[in-house]
């Protein structure tokens, strides 16, 4: 029956109840009827799921849409930790953000474990003189900032999950990502041991997750391989920055890590912003390696590469680091009134859960665990 007769027969039976009104004011409803009737049928012409305004009227309903919502657990929270033990400088380029040396990380840490916080990645900022070399020796220095905040967060904070990221480029005189040969460019072989090896003391000193950020090809199966020799493969998660792309994004974090390069640029080892062939590549490569998780970087500008990586990972987790320019730049455009802060902040990380990730690096994150509880 279409939807003009049903109305028409409700129509009759009311009158048969009713009893029929005045002609006037019957004439009056059977026009506005009629009207009511034929806007709704052209309305609702063709398949009723053309209707969707009911399915997310209500808040709730909106939230329900979401293929992934934001939780606390998704979060991991990035860490400057320098060598200078009474250090807290806020980053003059990367808005509320500090370095911080040990003796002044738990007490930033201990209100943020409270409200939920449950991951955090770490970055070592060598400060004293000397500290740095051309082969990054003092990346894996037992006594230095990273393996000592390993061991100092292992100690106070049982359910805290420590991610260490795995570079030279923090510790090497020159600031690019490996050992360099004569002519400047990468010597993959070598740059590949010397990660692997950072990689394993790191995992070796406690942390459950090492994530090779330096691009070198090969180091996801050297690391695996050095793990398992280690015995500890079995506990270790390997978060493989696979895709990360270079560019003008990661400017605030150099400030804060001190990782410019002293000559040229990154271009040779990190991929070309237009080369998603070249992603797709290496995140197959880096799974076929032994990744136990796929990192994207950026996010906001490569949701299409992390959509990749959920197609070609699609059994496992894939995470997304909203890096430093980005949020940079969702706080100058919350200064220059252009948007509210908060709003823009969720918007720009539910779209990288909705590409695909369902892990954010993000300094967001003490944000996000007040945003997420009230």
């Amino acid at each position: 029956m279409s939807f003009s007769n049903l109305v028409n027969n409700v129509s009759y039976r009311d009158r048969q109840q009713n009893g029929d009104r005045s002609s006037q004011f019957s004439h009056m409803s059977r026009g506005v009827s009629y009207a009511s009737t034929t806007a709704t049928s052209v309305s609702i012409s063709g398949d009723i799921s053309s209707q969707l305004h009911g399915g997310y009227h209500h808040p709730l309903a909106r939230a329900w849409q979401a293929e992934r919502q934001l939780t606390k657990s998704m979060l991991i929270y990035p860490l400057f930790i320098s060598d200078q033990p009474d250090e807290e400088t806020l980053i003059p380029s990367l808005p509320n953000q500090h370095r911080r040396g040990l003796n002044r990380l738990t007490a930033h840490l201990d209100p943020l474990i409270a409200k939920g916080l449950a991951a955090v990645i770490l970055f070592g900022v060598p400060i004293n003189p000397g500290v740095k070399d051309p082969h990054g020796r003092a990346a894996d220095d037992p006594r230095g900032p990273v393996i000592q905040a390993i061991k100092l967060l292992r100690r106070t904070y049982r359910d805290l999950f420590i991610v260490a990221d795995v570079c030279l480029c923090e510790y090497t005189s020159h600031g690019h990502c490996g050992i360099l040969t004569e002519d400047g460019t990468l010597h993959n072989a070598l740059s590949v041991e010397r990660i692997s090896d950072v990689a394993t003391e790191y995992a070796l000193a406690g942390a459950h997750c090492v994530a090779p950020s330096d691009m070198n090809d090969g180091r996801i199966r050297a690391i695996k391989l050095k793990l398992i020799e280690a015995g500890i493969a079995h506990k270790t998660v390997l978060m493989s920055y696979s895709a990360k792309f270079s560019g003008c994004l990661y400017g605030p974090f150099r400030d804060a890590a001190g990782s410019v390069p002293s000559f040229g640029d990154r271009k040779c080892y990190q991929l070309p912003p237009g080369g998603r062939g070249l992603a797709r590549r290496a995140i197959v490569r880096d799974i076929n390696e032994g990744a136990d998780i796929i990192m994207i970087k950026p996010a906001n500008q490569y949701l299409d590469i992390i959509s990749d990586a959920k197609e070609l990972g699609k059994d496992m987790p894939i995470a997304a680091y909203q890096v430093s320019g980005e949020f940079a730049m969702i706080h100058a455009g919350a200064k220059a009134g252009v948007f509210d802060l908060k709003t823009m902040a969720f918007e720009s990380t539910e779209g990288i859960l909705r590409a695909g990730a369902s892990i954010v690096i993000s300094y967001f994150t003490p944000d996000f665990l007040d945003w997420l509880t009230t």
